[in-house]
């Protein structure tokens, strides 16, 4: 008796080992899906449903006519601001990158050794601080520095959107012709400077020979910075070929105008430096232009119906709209779990043109003075710290391999609560769009009706890098294309 009793309660030990060995594992493969637990789909008390999305690419530069969709990010000075010249990408096109600086005396009453008929340029050097490089590195590329003419309005006070057109310029001052982005984080030699990551421009000596003739008299250029802006109005740095992307940190110190130049110490000349740099009284812009899309894969599909493929670009680019009808006629229910699923589509350049860090969900909202704002219920930020909860949402996506191999990302979002309030009738059912880093939103609180304040964020480490092809709604795919996800119990 005693050994069927110890059989029993053994044999009960073993199922319900077995049970809950079974059940986490159960659980375990549901949340790949996402952060959290929901219970086990058996079909009698939880179920699985997959409801259909439709979607719809958009660029903000084809957008021009309708200011709501067009973007406005702006520049800050501590940002990578980007340079360079995008050719032959199959997926996008072409763009172009452009950077406008001004770097100035350290300060003013400013004056160099002697007397002007005593100094003799040596060489004058723009050098920027070398960050990273988005595409083919070992693409040629040729870069051009040109004046900005004095009639220009361009303030250190002003902080300009990176779509904002271009600043004239007045001549060449220098180029550095037919180098490869991957030298740049190459060891440099020069007088007083020996570093690396840099792009060194030389300029030409008559400029060089301009800024040694400026005095710091009352009506010369270092007599202050108003006197110095109407001799000097700063740089226009462009690509005139490439195949890439170049990233420069303007703020860093490193970012500077070196003037190398002699002066009469009898019986001898000395050669000697002096910098210009990117201080608090110095403009900057970064005009990025996606000149060109004809051509691209993603061309044809903008405002054309529903897409089978979605095609996103990191500011300034492209963003798709994504529509669930069939959301209003499922029956209210307990939402444990409700994820839209979007996978990439690999393309042999990808190698090259590299996905976006990470990419952001948000509504369409036209009861509120903003057009878009974070995703109800799911999106919290917090004022104070300006951080989010954006990788519980799932902004990262998760990388993986397809079927044959290639790497590829895989986005969940978690947008449980916001499907359960739409399904209780708490919310209504927005038009969702998905880009790489939205520009201002509006932040939202769910106990405060009506309530939000404009907030810029940027999930991505700098503009104008990344972009990645997705699986739409009707991608013939049913395993890969766009789709919403719900794990749900019966009330």
């Amino acid at each position: 008796m005693n050994r069927r009793i110890s059989f029993f309660y053994f044999s009960l030990f073993i199922a319900v080992s077995s049970s809950i060995i079974l059940s986490c594992t159960r659980i375990n493969d549901a949340t790949d899906l996402g952060d959290g637990l929901i219970p086990l789909v058996d079909n009698v008390n939880t179920f699985d449903t997959t409801i259909t999305v439709e979607t719809y690419n958009d660029s903000f530069w084809l957008s021009n006519s309708n200011p709501l969709l067009t973007d406005s990010f702006r520049i800050s000075k501590r940002a990578t601001h980007i340079l360079g010249k995008i050719s032959n990408d199959p997926l996008f096109g072409s763009t172009d990158a452009k950077i406008y600086l001004q770097l100035k005396p350290f300060n003013y009453k400013y004056a160099f050794e002697n007397h002007s008929d005593s100094l003799y340029i040596d060489s004058v050097v723009l050098i920027l601080d070398y960050v990273e490089t988005y595409g083919d590195t070992n693409a040629l590329q040729t870069v051009q520095v040109s004046e900005i003419a004095t009639s220009s309005v361009f303030r250190y006070d002003s902080n300009y959107l990176i779509r904002q057109a271009t600043f004239p310029t007045i001549g060449v001052l220098g180029s550095k012709n037919n180098f490869a982005p991957n030298i740049l984080n190459d060891s440099i030699k020069a007088y007083k400077d020996t570093t690396k990551n840099q792009l060194r421009i030389r300029l030409s000596d008559a400029f060089g020979t301009r800024l040694l003739l400026y005095d710091s008299t009352a009506t010369g250029a270092y007599f202050s910075d108003s006197a110095f802006n109407s001799k000097f109005r700063g740089f226009a740095i462009e690509s005139t070929s490439g195949n890439a992307l170049m990233g420069f940190n303007l703020a860093s110190g490193k970012t500077r105008l070196a003037l190398y130049y002699r002066y009469k110490n009898v019986p001898r000349q000395d050669t000697t430096v002096r910098y210009f740099t990117f201080d608090g009284v110095s403009a900057n812009a970064n005009y990025i232009t996606r000149n060109n899309y004809i051509g691209s894969q993603a061309f044809p599909t903008f405002g054309n119906g529903q897409d089978a493929l979605v095609y996103l670009q990191n500011t300034p680019g492209t963003f798709a709209r994504i529509k669930i009808p069939d959301l209003l006629n499922t029956p209210n229910c307990v939402v444990h779990r409700a994820e839209l699923i979007a996978e990439q589509i690999y393309d042999a350049s990808d190698l090259l043109f590299t996905r976006p860090d990470a990419l952001l969900l948000d509504v369409r909202d036209t009861a509120l003075k903003f057009l878009y704002r974070f995703m109800p219920y799911d999106f919290e930020y917090n004022q104070g710290t300006r951080e989010n909860n954006g990788f519980q949402l799932g902004y990262a996506g998760k990388k993986t391999v397809d079927a044959f191999g290639n790497p590829i990302t895989v986005w969940k979002f978690n947008i449980s609560r916001y499907v359960q309030n739409v399904l209780t009738r708490r919310e209504p059912l927005h038009e969702l769009r998905i880009s790489t880093s939205p520009d201002v939103v509006g932040f939202y609180q769910p106990s405060i009706l009506g309530g939000g304040v404009p907030i810029q964020i940027s999930l991505n480490s700098s503009i104008g890098k990344g972009r990645v092809r997705l699986a739409g709604g009707n991608y013939a795919d049913p395993t890969k294309k766009m789709r919403l996800r719900i794990v749900y119990s019966k009330i």
